[in-house]
C-alpha cells in the first residue's frame, strides 16, 4: 500500500448530455418518428456511458494487476447496496462487480495474487487498536476515542483491508503504526492519468513509491480504491 488514491472517472459531460436528450424525448409524441429519433439519441448516449466506463475499467485493473504482486478487494453485497435508497446511484455508477471480473481475470493472467476480503467493520474499526467506532458516512475521518488514532476515514479503512488480506494469504505485518506508507495517505491520482493509457508520469511515480508490491482496492475511494461518483 503506497498511500495513491485514483479518483473517480469524470463523466459529468455525459451525463449531462443524457438528461438533455431525456427531458427531450419526454416531449415528443409517443412512438411518432421524431420519438422515434430521439429514442436512438438517448440510446446512444448510454451507450457512450458504458463505453467509456468500461474502457476505464478495463486500464485499471490492467494497471493494477500489472503493478502489484497483491491485490486486496472488498467481498462487497453489491445486489444489497444497489437496493439501498440512500446510495443505489453511486453505488451502481461504480459497477463494482464489473470492475472485479475485470480485474480477476487479469490478475490471473499476470499471476498477481486477487483476494477478496470480509468487508464487515473496516470503516468502523481503528487499524491501530481494534475498537470499533460508530460514525455516519458524512463523517470522512477517523478518530479513535481508545487510542487517539487519528486519520482519513478511507486510509482507516484500507489499512483494515490490508491487515485482513495478509492474515487471509497467511502473510503478516508489525503492529504499531498500522501500515508504513510511502507517500502521504491523501496523494491523489486523476482517473485521467489512468486514462491516458497507462501514462508515464503515473508509472514513473508508482515505480519511485513501492518498495513492496501490494494493493488494496476497495469501494469508493480512500488509499486504494476506485472512488465512487458523487450524486
Amino acid at each position: 500500500m503506497d498511500g495513491t488514491v485514483v479518483g473517480s472517472l469524470d463523466l459529468f459531460v455525459e451525463r449531462d448530455r443524457l438528461e438533455r436528450e431525456q427531458r427531450k424525448l419526454s416531449r415528443k409524441q409517443h412512438r411518432s418518428n421524431n420519438w422515434e429519433k430521439q429514442r436512438r439519441r438517448v440510446a446512444d448516449c448510454h451507450t457512450d456511458l458504458r463505453r467509456k466506463r468500461r474502457d476505464f475499467f478495463h486500464k485499471l485493473s490492467n494497471y493494477y494487476a500489472r503493478e502489484y504482486d497483491l491485490v486486496l478487494v472488498e467481498d462487497l453485497n453489491v445486489k444489497g447496496m444497489i437496493e439501498s435508497p440512500s446510495n443505489s446511484r453511486n453505488t451502481a455508477s461504480a459497477a463494482w462487480r464489473t470492475f472485479l471480473s475485470l480485474l480477476e481475470y487479469k490478475c490471473e493472467r499476470e499471476g498477481t495474487h486477487c483476494v477478496a476480503v470480509n468487508p464487515r467493520g473496516t470503516t468502523k474499526e481503528c487499524a491501530s487498536c481494534g475498537v470499533s467506532t460508530e460514525k455516519p458516512l458524512w463523517v470522512r475521518g477517523h478518530s479513535c476515542p481508545a487510542c487517539g488514532c487519528e486519520a482519513d476515514r478511507d486510509a482507516n479503512t484500507a489499512w483494515n483491508i490490508l491487515s485482513r488480506g495478509l492474515q487471509d494469504v497467511g502473510v503478516g505485518h508489525s503492529e504499531g503504526t498500522p501500515v508504513e506508507t510511502t507517500l502521504p495517505v491523501d496523494t491523489s491520482v486523476s482517473a485521467k492519468r489512468v486514462v491516458e493509457a497507462e501514462s508515464p508520469p503515473l508509472n514513473e511515480r508508482t515505480a519511485s513509491a513501492v518498495s513492496e508490491k501490494g494493493r488494496i482496492v476497495h469501494r469508493k475511494s480512500a488509499s486504494c480504491s476506485l472512488r465512487r461518483e458523487r450524486s
